[in-house]
């Protein structure tokens, strides 16, 4: 007969006997898991990461030849923007207008509407950018002189090489 009161070192939660084989298996699944773990992690961070981290390639595009543009007058100018989606590369076509000073010095403006998005045209008679949708105006500098636009028109970086009007996009 077995006597309850005194504890069996074979059934005692202190005592586990672990064969070394089964200690080796369990450290390799764990040694195995973790690798796994930090190459995920490695991969997500990675991911999370290094599109704040890369640097951004500047685009400067030819736009119009500055003979081409009228003093004090915005020309609306379509410049064809390169762009790889997936394995694809698409071109998009943007709209700028070009505006050259008495002085020579260009700047260039998007030709979006900040209100909702539509195209504004230059009204030659009101000597103003319009908007087609909801009666927004803008100046030649690209502020708003009208209507329910929040923001100015953006504006876009020039410079001028070799007589060719170049914008960054």
């Amino acid at each position: 007969m077995i006597d309850v009161a005194q504890p069996n070192p074979q059934h005692s939660p202190s005592f586990e006997p672990v064969p070394g084989r089964r200690r080796f298996l369990a450290r390799a699944v764990i040694a195995v898991q973790s690798l796994i773990g930090g190459a995920v992690a490695v991969v997500l961070g990675g991911a999370i990461v290094s599109p704040g981290l890369a640097r951004r390639q500047e685009n400067w595009l030819p736009a119009a030849k500055l003979t081409d543009l009228v003093a004090d007058q915005p020309v609306p100018v379509a410049v064809r923007v390169a762009r790889q989606d997936g394995y694809a590369q698409v071109v998009d076509r943007r709209t700028v207008f070009l505006i050259r000073s008495g002085s020579g010095a260009v700047t260039a403006l998007d030709s979006t509407c900040t209100h909702l998005g539509c195209r504004v045209s230059w009204n030659a008679d009101a000597k103003a950018l319009q908007c087609p949708c909801h009666g927004g105006v803008f100046d030649t500098t690209g502020a708003v002189t009208s209507g329910p636009p929040p923001e100015p028109l953006r504006p876009i970086q020039t410079r001028i090489e070799n007589g060719q009007v170049l914008v960054q996009l």
